[in-house]
């Protein structure tokens, strides 16, 4: 049994050298566009005055949770700028978003599928099962392997790595939807696309909503790990303060991470979930609009 071994490894390099060399036309075209995309929204993120983009996401807070979120929100992300992490932390933000549209975009209508094929769903629930146990680094190799090091690699891994919850959750919230209001649905003689828009996504919403609290989530920890092959932000902090010992250096730079994750996780949470927070400026502004109906229905 000591010379006994199984190549598996060899094998996975052959098959990854084919598919560079058969594919390298697609992965000149799939950098050059995720690249600019992600440069252009990280140069329009540096763009705007620090303090306009943190009245934004003040505002937003305001907008979908509370004014107590917005006012936690001013002060978190002034004590960014305040440590001098402003840029880095926009790059982060701009790598989290790219990444996480793209990993959604693919998710959602693979959930759905899954969700409508007992077969699809078979076969796809072991290649998850796969994506969420391999090791976050592993993901990093051939990522540098086909796209050279910066943003581009680094979201391809982040997509890789956060792409499974979007799936399942997106599938556990088309399934959890109630078969009787589906087949009322089907009684009035809605179509399955109808039916899909108009009754299942929408009372899926939730939890769907909470797959890309995942997903996110998982970005954002992939995305400190991108730092190792050069995307900037606060990764590449993360990365140097590792690799010099500083560890003033680290804890900024974490705090950074857990301000962004922190402000991102609750923002989707209200998007998933807006009646639970009756003190924001949509819930007052649809309450407002409630009243004024009554009272003309009344008159």
């Amino acid at each position: 049994m000591d010379n006994f071994r199984i190549p598996v490894g060899d094998w996975g390099e052959i098959a990854f050298d084919w598919f560079r060399d058969s594919f390298e036309w697609l992965i000149d075209i799939i950098t050059i566009v995720i690249r600019t995309v992600t440069d252009g929204l990280v140069d329009g993120l540096l763009a705007v005055p620090f303090f306009v983009l943190i009245a934004l996401f003040a505002l937003i807070g305001w907008a979908i949770r509370s004014w107590q979120f917005a006012a936690g929100t001013v002060l978190s992300f002034l004590l960014i700028v305040s440590m001098g992490f402003w840029e880095s932390a926009m790059q982060t933000l701009g790598l989290v978003l790219i990444a996480t549209i793209i990993a959604v975009a693919i998710a959602v209508p693979f959930g759905i599928l899954a969700a409508k094929n007992d077969r699809f769903s078979a076969i796809i629930k072991p290649v998850l099962d796969f994506m969420q146990t391999m090791p976050a680094f592993v993901y990093l190799i051939p990522a540098v392997l086909l796209f050279s090091i910066g943003f581009v690699p680094g979201i391809f891994a982040t997509v890789i790595f956060a792409l499974p919850p979007g799936v399942r959750f997106t599938e556990l919230g088309i399934r959890g939807v109630d078969s009787e209001t589906v087949e009322a649905g089907q009684a009035f003689g809605a179509t399955p696309g109808k039916i899909l828009r108009g009754i299942q996504l929408p009372l899926a919403m939730p939890t769907i909503m909470a797959g890309i609290n995942q997903v996110i989530m998982l970005s954002l920890s992939m995305a400190v790990l991108a730092g190792f092959v050069g995307a900037r932000g606060l990764g590449m902090d993360v990365v140097s303060a590792v690799s010099t010992q500083r560890l003033a250096l680290g804890i900024e730079a974490g705090l950074s991470v857990v301000i962004i994750a922190v402000y991102l996780d609750r923002v989707t949470a209200a998007l998933g979930n807006p009646n639970d927070f009756q003190h924001s400026l949509s819930a007052i502004a649809k309450k407002r609009r409630v009243e004024r109906s009554v009272a003309a229905a009344a008159a």
